[in-house]
């Protein structure tokens, strides 16, 4: 017998997969291990706090720690407003009123491709011939309300999901019959999608074309019926319905396999075909797929499957929610280390722990003195509770908690749109902020700037050159460097950069800040920099033109539609970059004074009496 799996050391998770109609619960006690499915009409329930309340009610269980969503929906930010469904949430805000440490949304079609990894040989029936090759990319097609297609990267030690709309990629048809289809419903729809016919509304669609076809009348049925009768074999028009969604199905899942080169195979989800069961098996499918002409030997070795498991988005949402909690290189969140170490911990490092568990980022964001107020312990005890865990002190801790707790914000800017409130406004500036500056600091080039220092630090002159947002980061540099006594200037024109530039020498040195790389004003003053023997230091994103033109580049990658609004994040990301040199030019030129007066801005004399300590253990 298979050895018991290992329950989850944080406690059990709870997992669900909602729809535009159903709502389907679950709680996992150990990896793959699901307990208590109960199923609810989403029509039921004015939100997802309501529906997961109602749950936890039914089955007499609460006090989850972590929590992940499958939802029939795009997720794009914290605010997600259903379409088939009148519901409008967001997501931190749910987390905080269910009380739970992590609250994870995904698309449902990206959970369903997660799962396939984890499914079991019992809860899958191959389609044809081939076998799956090791280690190769795997296709996902899903015909259900939509088309959802995806697909399956592999990585050294994980999956990644692929998204992708090409469900609403043209409809090509295979032969005379669905090429009557098209022409019917050419006559109704300016475009034809693949979505249009291979999907639950597309059957019924079929059915009124094919019932036209045959010179009888369609009868008014849903997709459901018309399935039903196929497998009964009592309608011709339905059954021949069935046929050529199964053979157009055919040809747009081998269009994925030929695209995505899926050797790992393709498979089949949805809630259409697993009901066809042997209908579908030995329908002309498998037939179609092959049907590619030169690429039809190329087809046969690429295995095909359909999805039998009951509910295969639990193992999806599991899987992402196990990789979320996971950390980096495979190391727990701080949060859940906090939790198992508590009862070693003294009764009052107790205190500061539970406040850790509760309110992670009121932890973060404040002073020593207030993380003891809210603890009701000393100062000394908050220091011996970070030491107690193998930290050196609380900035240790906390660098350490932010990283946990930031790991599943999206790395991605979302635009605020109209009708967005307060909550939403600052969810989405705030979070994709402190996203993008933690993906800096995971990212950044440090051997580029430990170089970027060294050119600044020797420099006779330094020139900024930034043009509209970017000039306001080359002020900034030029007030910091300024104060170092090196000879500074930050140009916001290009015409003036050009000139500046042409004045340049061997000992001078331009940093050029721009988000795109691309403008042509300031390409052209790099080229008269470069030609004036002037080093660039570019701080601008890896691949372009102005990466290339640089002697060295300090990669920021942060895309953002500069045509739709300022770019906010870029302009963050750059400040901060200026603030690693200025600190690094001050540090290897040993100005005390200067560090000093900054740590005095910062209103900490702690830290300025320090100053010549620090600078002489570092020299």
């Amino acid at each position: 017998m298979p050895a018991a799996a290992v329950p989850h050391a944080d406690g059990p998770r709870l997992l669900a997969d909602i729809g535009a109609t159903f709502a389907r619960f679950t709680i996992e006690t150990a990896p793959g291990e699901f307990e208590r499915i109960e199923v609810f009409n989403t029509a039921d329930f004015s939100g997802l706090e309501q529906i997961v309340q109602a749950y936890c009610s039914r089955v007499k269980v609460g006090g989850f720690n972590h929590a992940a969503i499958a939802i029939a929906n795009p997720i794009d930010g914290d605010h997600v407003r259903m379409t088939n469904r009148d519901w409008s949430f967001s997501i931190e805000e749910t987390r905080r009123a269910l009380d739970l440490t992590t609250l994870l949304v995904v698309n449902d079609f990206t959970a369903l491709a997660m799962a396939i990894p984890k499914l079991a040989p019992a809860h899958r029936m191959q389609i044809g011939t081939g076998e799956p090759r090791e280690n190769a990319v795997i296709g996902l097609i899903g015909p259900g309300t939509g088309l959802g297609i995806s697909g399956l990267i592999p990585t050294e030690d994980r999956w990644i999901t692929l998204g992708s709309e090409g469900g609403h990629a043209s409809f090509a048809p295979g032969d005379e019959r669905e090429l009557y289809v098209l022409q019917y419903l050419w006559h109704r729809f300016p475009h034809v999608s693949a979505e249009r016919l291979v999907s639950g509304p597309g059957i019924e669609l079929c059915y009124e074309a094919l019932a036209a076809r045959a010179g009888v009348a369609a009868r008014p049925l849903r997709t459901p019926a018309i399935v039903d009768a196929a497998l009964a074999g009592t309608d011709p028009v339905c059954v021949e319905t069935i046929e050529c969604f199964c053979a157009m199905l055919g040809t747009v899942a081998a269009d994925v396999a030929l695209t995505l080169g899926a050797f790992g195979g393709i498979y089949i989800g949805g809630g259409i075909v697993p009901r066809m069961g042997e209908l579908f098996r030995n329908s002309t499918f498998r037939q179609r797929f092959e049907a590619k002409g030169r690429f039809s030997e190329y087809l046969a070795q690429v295995p095909s499957y359909l999805i039998t498991a009951p509910y295969p988005a639990f193992l999806g949402v599991s899987a992402i929610l196990s990789e979320t909690l996971r950390g980096k290189d495979g190391e727990a969140p701080l949060i859940e280390t906090v939790r198992a170490a508590r009862l070693r911990l003294s009764r009052a490092e107790q205190q500061v722990a539970d406040l850790v568990i509760s309110r992670p980022r009121s932890v973060l964001a404040d002073p020593v003195a207030e993380i003891a107020r809210q603890a009701a312990v000393s100062q000394p005890t908050v220091i011996r509770f970070c030491r107690s865990l193998g930290f050196q002190g609380l900035s240790d801790f906390k660098l350490k908690l932010a990283s946990g707790l930031t790991g599943t914000v999206p790395v991605r800017h979302s635009q605020v749109h109209h009708g967005d409130t307060a909550p939403d406004i600052s969810a989405k500036v705030l979070d994709n902020t402190i996203s993008a500056i933690l993906h800096l600091r995971d990212n950044l080039n440090t051997a580029a700037v430990a170089q970027a220092i060294d050119l600044l630090r020797n420099a006779r002159r330094i020139e900024l050159y930034g043009i509209g947002n970017s000039g306001v980061v080359a002020q900034d540099g030029q007030h910091k460097f300024f104060r170092f006594r090196i000879p500074t200037a930050a140009y916001p024109d290009p015409y003036i950069q050009q000139m500046a530039a042409q004045l340049l020498g061997p000992e001078d040195v331009v940093v050029a800040v721009s988000s795109s790389g691309r403008l042509p004003g300031l390409l052209a003053a790099v080229d008269a920099a470069t030609a004036a023997g002037a080093k660039v230091i570019a701080i601008t994103a890896s691949q372009s033109p102005l990466a290339r033109k640089a002697s060295l580049c300090i990669a920021v990658d942060h895309s953002e539609g500069s045509a739709n609004f300022i770019a906010m994040i870029s302009r963050i990301l750059h400040l901060l970059v200026i603030d690693v040199l200025a600190v690094g030019v001050a540090l290897s030129r040993a100005d005390v004074a200067q560090l000093q007066q900054w740590a005095r801005m910062a209103d900490d004399e702690a830290l300025a009496a320090s100053v010549p300590h620090r600078i002489s253990h570092i020299a």
